[in-house]
């Protein structure tokens, strides 16, 4: 199996890339359940690269509801070993616009009772979380917006949220005093399991609207947010061909892909087989 993927977990609009051949679909079953969708296996050039809609084909799956373990889960059997998240946010700046897409470097969890790690023991790893982007990707993706073009904030934090409902103007205002740059529902924990998988992860975030702070734009509602999103997969797809055009870069080894070699608090030799089975994919670099 080719164990140096791109993963792009979004829409499935994304897929429709010239240039690219669907190559298989991939239904891969984990100890954590099923993924959102069947893992699509496609080629760009010599590169070879793995979709999964977040919320699954006609989105169907509620950002609570999403398996982000499974998810990642796959992506990791699949070879992947970076994944771009392209994700729909909210802007909590003025100058971060409808239509804008920020790099993100930083976020906030505000998300509650979502499965957040593969290590519930009696295997126990505490992975670092403080850089919870990967830098060499996140620069990737920095330049591949500016060659296509594409407005662009090069960092910024997010803050991730429950949902599925949006904020009220009391939340969004207390978002923008503890400085906050945009709101989304979806990238944790999928940024935290990533990290434990060991597997490089940085995020595109494409803004839809101004939340409901600002006093001068209409409050959120799916119609704007729809409209904007389909110019934004647009912009997403330009960002994508350049991304995968770019000469492959170096092959060692990212620090992302050796989170466990500090992070694992266990005995793998002595671990009890059952839960070794459980993780195997994301532990074997160790055994």
């Amino acid at each position: 199996m080719n164990t140096s993927r791109i993963g792009i977990i979004g829409g499935s609009g994304l897929y429709d890339l010239d240039g690219l051949d669907v190559c298989d679909e991939l239904a891969i079953e984990t100890p954590f359940g099923d993924p959102s969708d069947k893992l699509v296996l496609a080629r760009y050039g010599d590169v070879e690269v793995v979709f999964l809609p977040r919320h699954g084909r006609g989105h169907r799956i509620p950002p609570h509801r999403i398996n982000y373990r499974a998810n990642i889960y796959a992506m990791k059997v699949a070879g992947v070993r970076e994944i771009v998240s392209i994700s729909a946010v909210g802007s909590l700046r003025e100058e971060i616009a409808p239509g804008d897409f920020v790099i993100v470097d930083q976020f906030v969890d505000r998300t509650q009772a979502r499965a957040a790690t593969f290590f519930d023991g009696p295997i126990v790893a505490h992975v670092s979380m403080a850089d919870p982007v990967c830098r060499r990707l996140r620069h990737r993706l920095i330049r591949a917006c500016e060659e296509v073009e594409i407005p662009l904030h090069t960092k910024g934090t997010y803050l991730v949220m429950q949902g599925p409902q949006f904020s009220s103007r009391a939340e969004s205002e207390l978002y923008r005093r503890w400085g906050m740059d945009v709101i989304g529902m979806t990238n944790m924990p999928e940024a935290k399991l990533a990290r434990e998988a060991e597997i490089c992860y940085a995020t595109v975030a494409m803004c839809t609207d101004y939340d409901c702070w600002h006093e001068e734009a209409d409050d959120v509602s799916v119609a704007s947010v729809v409209e904007v999103m389909h110019a934004n997969v647009d912009k997403a797809k330009r960002m994508l061909r350049a991304l995968l055009a770019m000469p492959r870069e170096r092959r060692d080894t990212c620090a992302c892909q050796c989170a466990l070699s500090s992070g694992l608090f266990a005995d793998l030799k002595s671990a009890d087989d059952a839960a070794l089975r459980r993780i195997y994919p994301l532990v074997r670099r160790l055994l």
